[in-house]
């Protein structure tokens, strides 16, 4: 009788569907703590730049152009590392991504002079170049579309960590052990972290955490578990397809609008801090982190909210868009700067500024929302290749103007005005979000 009764519920544990597991909250975390790294060895030269400055004997000009040099190897190796990353898969290509710029970022802790510098930098930003990308990815193949925003929120959060929780512990490094140890302690951090990622990351099929009930939730809710690694060549006459619509078009001057916020506060943040408003290098430090912190909140919110307005009913170009266009506009207030002399109130107008971006910076999800399937990578490269122009010209261009006027002041004006412009573009040129579909 007791066997019967242990077989007859052995049969209702089979029947009964299983749960959905968390796996994929797993590989968020993943990309997470990857992007708060990036994001340190990105900024750690903004920390670094007021004893660089002078140890060099660069002007405000030589300074800009070290801040931009990232950039323009970066945006050139989006489209190319998009490619690399629908060829070769997210595992492989990150992993190797992280290698190498972790190496150039412990480098520049052995820099002699302008050019070896910039060169160091032109080389982070080029290995750089697939990271964004391949979260993206990841996120498209691992969440199905009612969760992608609030992915993209957490994963794009970890930019702000490592600027909100690790600066002052970089300002700190400075003071105590001076400019270059900077780099060598985060050059060391990012290749101790390429190893985890190669042994903790795989696709959702290959994953042996998942469940099919998971996998079916994921597959069912429009994740892409089929084109993670797809070893296909590009076929170019595809691949104009991402030039000859609107929507793209809306995305990439979006885009370039988002970022140009971000890189004022990737470069000349602390500089400005330091030099227009003269702190202490500790001081910088702890109100650095200030705006840090509220971009950490602006952009858990954004994803946030863009997820929970989908879940109600809401269409998905709202959602998506109205956290990003709204986000952008809070960015236009860092011009009110220009008009107070009070620390503490340009520490406020700044947070407002940043919580902006920080809303703003789940811009990715519309990138899953309308890039063709086969297409997700290389979209994602053009997309941040079109950003991340603005991570050429802004630093270039406020240094140019702190050259020409010894102050910021036009240089805040210009970070607002392209803010204007990207909301305008999200509002007017976008369109509507869906999926554009191209022949195989």
């Amino acid at each position: 009788m007791s066997d019967n009764l242990q077989r007859v519920n052995e049969s209702v544990l089979e029947i009964r569907p299983k749960k959905p597991t968390k796996a994929r909250y797993g590989i968020l975390m993943l990309l997470f703590i990857g992007t708060a790294i990036n994001y340190m060895d990105r900024t750690n030269i903004s920390v670094a730049a007021p004893e660089i400055q002078k140890y060099f004997h660069l002007n405000p000009t030589m300074l800009g152009l070290i801040f931009s040099a990232f950039a323009w190897s970066y945006a050139i190796g989006q489209i190319p590392g998009g490619w690399v990353l629908d060829r070769f898969g997210p595992k492989r290509t990150y992993g190797t991504a992280l290698s190498l710029w972790s190496v150039f970022t412990f480098l520049q802790g052995v820099a002699h002079g302008f050019g070896f510098l910039f060169v160091m930098r032109l080389g982070m930003g080029l290995t750089e170049s697939p990271a964004f990308p391949t979260n993206n990815k990841v996120v498209t193949s691992w969440f199905p579309q009612k969760e992608r925003a609030f992915a993209t929120g957490v994963y794009t959060a970890g930019e702000f960590v490592g600027l909100a929780f690790l600066t002052p512990f970089l300002f700190w490094l400075l003071s105590s052990f001076g400019w270059r140890s900077i780099f060598f302690v985060t050059g060391v951090i990012g290749l101790l972290y390429a190893f985890v990622w190669v042994k903790r990351y795989c696709d959702p099929k290959e994953s042996k955490t998942i469940n099919q009930a998971e996998l079916e939730y994921i597959q069912e809710g429009g994740g892409l578990t089929e084109n993670t690694r797809q070893g296909n060549k590009i076929n170019w006459h595809q691949a104009r397809e991402l030039f000859k619509h609107r929507q793209f078009w809306g995305l990439y001057i979006g885009q370039f609008g988002v970022t140009s916020t971000l890189y004022f506060f990737l470069t000349w943040f602390p500089t400005y801090l330091i030099t227009e408003k003269h702190m202490t290098i500790l001081k910088a430090g702890f109100f650095a982190s200030v705006p840090y912190i509220a971009a950490f909140i602006g952009v858990l919110c954004g994803g946030f909210w863009s997820d929970w307005m989908l879940k109600r009913g809401k269409k998905v170009g709202i959602a998506r868009k109205t956290p990003i266009v709204l986000g952008l506009l809070f960015s236009c207030c860092i011009i009110l700067a220009n008009y107070t002399s009070s620390v503490g109130l340009i520490i406020l107008i700044m947070s407002i500024a940043f919580f902006g971006q920080g809303m703003s910076g789940i811009s990715w999800s519309l990138v899953s929302e309308i890039a063709p399937a086969k297409l997700v990578g290389l979209a994602g490269g053009v997309f941040n290749f079109a950003g991340n122009l603005s991570g050429i010209v802004t630093p270039l261009l406020i240094g140019f103007i702190v050259s020409a006027t010894n102050s910021f002041s036009g240089a805040l004006l210009v970070v607002g005005g392209f803010a204007l412009m990207g909301a305008l573009s999200y509002i007017f040129l976008l369109g509507k979000v869906k999926r554009i579909e191209i022949d195989s």
